[in-house]
């Protein structure tokens, strides 16, 4: 992974911030101005060079440093897998996207990690394959599922040309799917109980 040059003065403080203040990589990020990918590049330099404490070992002298930082280079080979479910459930959250978790899983990988754009692309190849669904098992005439479907309907006047939308009631029995529905004019509550009340007179009784 390439390294973006820096100074040795801002390379000091990434490991002092890191290891000593033990800040986040987005927090080293705000504090010195630059990318929090920058800082995930540099931890795992460190990291693969045996750098995980501070102060640093007296072997890092200023020249010691700058070779094995700008003129040595270090190769991840074991990439760390995502656990890309517990990412999926991440992003329900509104506040939440895939750059800050892939700088999650970075500062966490500093030995191996993808970068973004491939983190990216392998999460949207895992959420292909994933088909999911819940089975619910109903007892016969327990429950009956009641709801206004999307799409509304245009209902035409034949004598004035006037059209009027409608609501579309639909009510669904859990065991069976025997499925009652109609239009009415609205979705007040007058409308919403005598939907509920022709439903039942439909099915001959009333649901559990």
């Amino acid at each position: 992974m390439p390294t973006a040059p820096i100074s040795m003065r801002k390379l000091k403080e990434i490991l002092r911030l890191k290891y000593g203040a033990k800040l986040s990589h987005r927090q080293i990020a705000a504090s010195l101005s630059i990318s929090s990918s920058s800082v995930s590049t540099y931890a795992n330099r460190a990291a693969q060079l045996g750098i995980v404490d501070w102060p640093l070992d007296v072997k890092w002298d200023d020249v010691t440093l700058k070779q094995a930082f700008f003129n040595t280079q270090v190769k991840t080979k074991n990439y760390a897998l995502p656990c890309w479910l517990s990412i999926k459930q991440s992003l329900t959250s509104k506040v939440m996207t895939l750059q800050l978790l892939w700088e999650e899983y970075a500062e966490v990988n500093p030995q191996g990690y993808y970068s973004y754009n491939h983190f990216c692309r392998q999460y949207r190849s895992w959420l292909k394959t994933q088909r999911l669904s819940m089975r619910q098992q109903h007892k016969a005439g327990e429950k009956l599922f009641v709801d206004y479907c999307g799409p509304t309907m245009d209902i035409v006047n034949p004598r004035t040309g006037e059209i009027r939308t409608a609501q579309v009631f639909v009510a669904v029995m859990g065991a069976s799917n025997y499925t009652y529905a109609e239009a009415t004019w609205s979705q007040g509550l007058e409308d919403w109980i005598m939907s509920h009340v022709r439903c039942f007179e439909f099915l001959g009784g009333v649901p559990e």
